[in-house]
């Protein structure tokens, strides 16, 4: 073993071979620092800043209510127990009732004519997999709201199904939400884009949540 370590004792790399192995060094640094850059989840891309304006999130608000005002929304969250129906928002013509979890009374459940998906054809029933009303002891009425009325309820925990606000951000991506702008044949969409909508919904939020003096 002496003997053939022997060669290597005196051996002295040259400035290139150190150089050479530096380069070689840093690139394989680079090159598993970006192998594990593209692999992490980009979460939230725009990070939310949270900052208090109150002009500004009441002018984000006035955007949101006339989306939840819409029959699009308004619809599901009525002042009584049967859901409304239409543009108009008249009562439901099968007279569900909402039931302790929102899910309807014995045979009468949403999820017997709601299917998962829109059922084909013209105002025939929208669908989603999750179809319901606000639950018997958190009703979240919308019908009837005041923008006050419904920006101080919105943020209430007792009032708006337990949600905090990093619940109540993540609500406008929920499934239910956004089957309102997938209504089916024969229905107006809600007044604005849902990316619109969600932009103010966010800003109203991020700005401090104001409610509108009336």
């Amino acid at each position: 073993m002496n003997k053939l370590m022997k060669p290597w004792k005196n051996f002295k790399p040259s400035k290139s071979v150190i150089v050479m192995g530096l380069l070689l060094y840093v690139a394989g640094l680079m090159a598993f620092g970006m192998n594990r850059t593209t692999t992490l989840k980009v979460e939230n891309p725009e990070p939310i800043v949270f900052r208090k304006d109150s002009v500004a999130s009441v002018k984000a608000f006035t955007a949101v209510y006339k989306v939840l005002m819409s029959p699009r929304c308004m619809n599901c969250h009525p002042q009584g127990d049967i859901p409304l129906q239409g543009d108009d928002s008249h009562l439901h013509t099968m007279f569900p009732k909402r039931g302790l979890e929102g899910k309807g009374v014995l045979a009468m459940k949403c999820a017997n004519c709601h299917q998962p998906t829109n059922t084909p054809g013209l105002h025939t029933p929208p669908g989603n997999p999750n179809w319901h009303l606000p639950p018997a002891d958190m009703k979240m009425v919308f019908q009837g709201k005041t923008p006050r009325q419904l920006a101080k309820q919105l943020v209430d925990p007792k009032l708006n199904g337990h949600k905090d606000m990093k619940k109540l951000i993540e609500h406008a991506d929920d499934g239910l939400v956004k089957a309102g702008w997938n209504p089916g044949e024969g229905r107006t969409l809600p007044p604005m884009s849902h990316a619109a909508f969600k932009k103010a919904w966010l800003t109203w939020l991020s700005t401090g949540a104001y409610a509108p003096k009336k």
